[in-house]
């Protein structure tokens, strides 16, 4: 029996935790000293890469999943989805292909992975939309293609990114459903009814709402107003403030309520100094000071977060955009229901859950929050010295 000495993220009282099995056997209150805030282990539905390490490179191997895990327990991520961009069709059905083996041969990783999200290449052709996505890659719906991918995954594709108004995106959205796999809306220039039948046919998420997107679009009716009042879609929305500005990440959390869902969308350069770079998906990217990175060609257009999640979770607390309590949530139990993980009571801190938990420094006054100490499947994985 494993017990820890927290203070609860939302009510302060001080507890005392029990684990065994890798599971939360008991909560109790204590006089003891705790060694920090504790929460439910972070869930990053949208991680491209991290650290230097990159999800979709051609090279990409089971060492540079074991990677990607290891940074992000250092942010408190116990739980993500490796999410594989628009390529070739040889580059996509590699990577996870490596994301599986890599999951077979380690048990960490394993437990890390709730399923790999594929963002493309059924996407916009249309500069903005298209965002940072290489047109020579992007392509119409295939079903028998994302059956090749399934089959390389070993059936662990849990969500794929799509534009509705491609030809064949329905039923290709009915079948995706039919499977079990959440089919969300992406990269899009949808119309209202592009969505309505999207919804319609079983498409339960827009992915990065506000973003993959005409950078001046008609100020109503436009599809990111018809994803917003939609009362059936989940949002993922990225925390960094160059995505979405805090007033607008704001107003669209207000909208979404219990369906709105933090997410990093991290690419490799997430953490790595600024600068000029190359990358295999899109040429030159610069990586600013202040940590906005966009394409060389075009600085209006990203390039993918830099920000780690739970730097992003620091930053909108700060900026007191969110209490620690809507924050947390947002990048814990929102996730786990959109993936039905919380039946398990996964992104919860309770008698029953998984023992996923994060220590971590909180100052109301000065808004500081950092992690100091991550548990995952009842292990120490990470620990601020």
């Amino acid at each position: 029996m494993q017990n820890w000495i927290g203070r609860h993220w939302i009510t302060g009282e001080v507890l005392q935790v029990q684990i065994k099995d890798r599971t939360i056997q008991s909560i109790t209150k204590t006089t003891e000293e705790p060694e920090g805030w504790i929460a439910p282990g972070l869930l990053d539905i949208q991680v491209n890469g991290i650290g230097g390490f990159d999800l979709n490179g051609a090279d990409s191997t089971v060492e540079t999943i074991q990677n990607v895990v290891r940074v992000l327990h250092e942010g408190g991520v116990t739980r993500f989805c490796p999410t594989i961009v628009t390529g070739t069709k040889e580059r996509i059905l590699h990577c996870v292909r490596t994301i599986a083996k890599a999951c077979e041969e380690d048990l960490v990783v394993n437990h890390a992975v709730i399923g790999i999200h594929v963002e493309g290449p059924f996407i916009s052709t249309e500069d903005g939309p298209r965002g940072a996505h290489n047109l020579d890659w992007v392509r119409d719906p295939d079903w028998d293609e994302f059956l090749e991918w399934q089959e390389a995954a070993g059936n662990r594709i849990c969500k794929v990114t799509l534009a509705p108004e491609k030809p064949g995106a329905i039923k290709f959205i009915e079948n995706l459903h039919k499977a079990g796999v959440v089919a969300a809306i992406g990269h899009s220039n949808s119309t209202e009814e592009d969505i309505r039948k999207a919804v319609d046919a079983g498409a339960t998420m827009s992915t990065h709402l506000g973003n993959g997107a005409h950078p001046y679009i008609k100020r109503h009716p436009n599809y990111i107003w018809a994803q917003l009042a939609e009362d059936r879609l989940w949002a993922g929305l990225i925390p960094d403030g160059h995505h979405l500005p805090y007033s607008t990440l704001k107003v669209m959390v207000r909208a979404k309520g219990n369906k709105a869902i933090l997410t990093s969308d991290a690419v490799n350069l997430a953490g790595l100094p600024p600068g000029r770079y190359h990358t295999h998906i899109n040429d030159d990217v610069i990586l600013e000071e202040d940590g906005f990175l966009h394409l060389a060609s075009t600085p209006d257009i990203l390039a993918g977060s830099a920000t780690p999640l739970h730097i992003g979770i620091s930053n909108i607390l700060k900026e007191k955009v969110f209490s620690l309590e809507e924050a947390i949530k947002m990048a814990t139990l929102h996730p786990a229901e959109l993936f039905g993980l919380s039946d398990k009571r996964v992104g919860t801190l309770e008698v029953g859950s998984p023992a996923d938990l994060i220590f971590f420094d909180w100052d109301e006054n000065v808004r500081d929050f950092s992690i100091l100490k991550t548990i995952s499947n009842g292990s120490v994985v990470y620990e601020n010295k």
